[in-house]
């Protein structure tokens, strides 16, 4: 069986630097937000290009923390809507709604799944405030339309990069410096994975990284003094040792997963799959490659009978889940299109080349 994603040989790879770090994190007696947080928060910020980066829980809790930090300084209140992609992961809609923001879905682009500008302008009236762009499968969104239009309108920008860590536009700014802020996942099965949850936010704004860094803390940024009421979402000192080693190593992954998707889009010559699209360009590390396919029952139980693992991103749109029954009554049909038809294969960038070839072999002759 060729799995979809192999984290034990992901992780093995760096097996003697990571048991170091175990070790150096037991030796060191400081376990919540200690040095090895502001290492990584240092080094992240670097890495993406910006001036300050907070550790904090996870990838849900960044979101939040984001738009709860701009309702600290007025830019953003109660009631107030967001502009956020039909097609997405929930957890992005979820992080708007509680805070008690209201989402506005807007349609993606049908070429490259990630929110489109022009439904945008379509979207926008006077109660929006912000929009959420989400770097959906690792393919950075238009970001240079994005922000020209929010300039215009005195919006704030968002980026939820929680599956593009390391992708870059064409003047080689990174995904997390592409807006006013940006919201980080490292679950494990990202490009830039930890060994449980763990989530960062990172901009240029010193203000909001103040009010950030003290809202993951219970609003405190002096022991037991409380100037916000926060929640308790701290990176935990274990994992950000563990991050800060596997970020020496994410470029490197993102090339592999690249040359993955390269082998997929030129070898792959069965029209019954609708590959995706891509420029060649450093904007897209490919989380996920997604393909679409007319029967996805079909041909996930041949994948299946060929030993070849598979995931679907995601099969149930979020407009369509009990949790968001408010919205079940909106019409958005190429997010539900997308989510009928999509597929992703195998890409971790420990997949073989023999792996590969069977995969690609198997797809040509469904």
């Amino acid at each position: 069986m060729i799995p979809y994603l192999d984290l034990h040989k992901i992780n093995k790879q760096y097996e003697l630097e990571l048991s170091q770090a175990y070790s150096d994190f037991i030796d060191s007696g400081r376990y919540i937000l200690g040095s090895a947080v502001v290492d990584f928060e240092e080094s992240y910020a670097s890495y993406c290009g910006t001036k300050y980066c907070v550790g904090v829980a996870n990838g849900l809790d960044a979101i939040s923390l984001i738009l709860k930090a701009y309702m600290q300084l007025g830019r953003l209140r109660e009631g107030d809507s967001v502009l956020v992609p039909a097609n997405t992961y929930i957890a992005s809609i979820i992080g708007v709604i509680n805070v008690g923001l209201k989402p506005v879905f807007v349609e993606p682009d049908s070429k490259t799944f990630n929110i489109d500008p022009k439904a945008i302008e379509q979207a926008y009236n006077h109660k929006v405030k912000a929009i959420l762009a989400v770097h959906l499968y690792g393919q950075l969104a238009d970001m240079e339309t994005i922000n020209l239009f929010a300039k215009a309108n005195d919006l704030i920008v968002i980026e939820d990069a929680a599956q593009a860590h390391g992708a870059s536009n064409s003047k080689g700014i990174k995904a997390g410096n592409l807006g006013h802020a940006a919201a980080f996942s490292f679950y494990p099965g990202k490009n830039l994975g930890a060994l449980g949850d763990a989530g960062a936010v990172t901009t240029g704004d010193g203000e909001l990284f103040t009010i950030i860094k003290s809202l993951r803390n219970y609003g405190s940024s002096k022991k037991y003094v409380n100037d916000y009421i926060g929640i308790n979402s701290r990176l935990d000192e274990l994992q950000a040792a563990f991050l800060k080693i596997k970020l020496g190593h994410l470029d490197n992954e993102n090339t592999s997963r690249q040359r993955i998707a390269k082998a997929y889009l030129s070898r792959i010559t069965n029209t019954k799959i609708k590959l995706p699209f891509w420029n060649g360009t450093a904007n897209h590390v490919f989380h996920v490659f997604g393909v679409q396919v007319a029967d996805r029952n079909a041909f996930t139980s041949y994948l299946e009978s060929q030993g070849i693992g598979y995931m679907i991103h995601y099969p149930i749109p979020p407009h369509h889940q009990k949790a968001l029954e408010a919205y079940k009554n909106l019409k958005l049909p190429i997010t539900e299109t997308i989510h009928k038809h999509i597929v992703s294969l195998p890409i971790h960038p420990c997949l073989s080349e023999s792996e590969l070839e069977t995969i690609i072999d198997a797809i040509n002759a469904y």
